[in-house]
């Protein structure tokens, strides 16, 4: 798939820094969170609001992230840093991605495993699922 960045992303691309993690933008609409993992996507899902047209650039995108910004119905993605399974999920859903840096997969903070949010879909390919799953499982850690 041959990737076109638009203006959107280009501007969403920009506003990441190391306090910013999450960016989503559509025109004069811009949304910005501090927060770090998937729970920017889970709060932003959670409203009950879908995000068609808008671009998304993150700084960490594992197949989680990946499979909420699907459900969340974004046109386009950029991740700094990228997990293969994240690739595949946006492949399969015709949705234009490109990153900085592509691994393997996505590991856990203290650096010796996976991420605790990406073995929770590990085996999940539908969006839906998928957010019911790691939206409980944020609720778990949060106990």
């Amino acid at each position: 798939m041959t990737f076109i960045e638009n203006d959107d992303l280009v501007f969403a691309r920009a506003l990441l820094s190391d306090d910013v993690t999450c960016v989503l933008k559509k025109g004069d609409d811009e949304i910005v969170s501090k927060a770090r993992g998937i729970r920017p996507l889970i709060d932003l899902i959670n409203d009950g609001k879908t995000y068609e047209g808008y671009s998304a650039a993150d700084k960490i995108v594992g197949k989680a992230a990946a499979l909420l910004f699907v459900k969340a119905k974004v046109k386009s993605v950029y991740a700094e840093v990228a997990s293969e399974p994240a690739e595949a999920v946006f492949r399969k859903a015709g949705v234009p991605f490109s990153y900085g840096t592509l691994t393997r997969y996505i590991v856990n903070r203290s650096g010796d495993g996976p991420c605790p949010m990406e073995a929770t879909v590990f085996s999940v390919d539908d969006p839906e699922q998928a957010f019911i799953l790691l939206r409980n499982k944020l609720l778990s850690l949060s106990k």
